[in-house]
């Protein structure tokens, strides 16, 4: 099995197939998710400044094989990197006043073994019930019986979403293109 933290060179590139071109301007839904810093966060209250939210499909797990013929699936690929380029950039974002949070349909337990092993420092949010991709209309796939979120970012400022960023690839640059995003933005003075 191959590393979490590199992505393979020949992946398929995700199309846009505009699954997110209705988010901006919609407002967070007012969902509750388990934390992986303990209890569970409502998403509209983390966005009442602002919010980076990143959804994921899922993290691998050292030891267990990924599911059947999952890098042939565009954009399914690199969830650890992704998740790496969020914390090795946190203090930045923190710079910007904003607060990042992971979201994916994994389990409180899978994502908090993720963050210990990958030493994330900031909340993960389990919507394994997919409550979010039911009240905003997020685009998912299914794989061996899961279905999961497409890789897919989105920014919301004051409790609206600003932007939305998808498909999302490569997924270890998607955290640069996030900054990059969010020092341009026009701010109200």
């Amino acid at each position: 099995m191959s590393s979490f933290h590199r992505l393979p060179e020949d992946l398929p590139v995700p199309e846009d197939d505009g699954a997110a071109d209705h988010l901006p301007g919609r407002d967070l839904p007012d969902v509750s998710l388990p934390s992986t810093l303990g209890g569970e966060a409502s998403l509209a209250a983390l966005g009442e400044g602002l919010l980076v939210a990143y959804l994921y499909p899922r993290t691998g797990v050292p030891g267990r094989p990924l599911p059947a013929g999952w890098d042939d699936i565009p954009g399914a690929r690199g969830c650890t990197p992704q998740s790496c380029g969020y914390r090795d950039a946190l203090a930045e974002f923190g710079g910007l006043g904003a607060i990042v949070v992971g979201i994916s349909a994994q389990t409180p337990s899978e994502q908090a073994e993720f963050a210990a092993r990958e030493q994330i420092p900031f909340a993960l949010l389990s919507d394994s019930a997919l409550l979010l991709a039911t009240a905003l209309g997020l685009p998912t796939f299914e794989v061996e019986g899961m279905r999961l979120y497409r890789r897919l970012t989105l920014v919301a400022e004051q409790g609206r979403i600003a932007a939305a960023f998808y498909p999302v690839f490569p997924p270890d640059t998607d955290a640069a293109e996030v900054l990059r995003w969010l020092r341009s933005r026009p701010t109200e003075s």
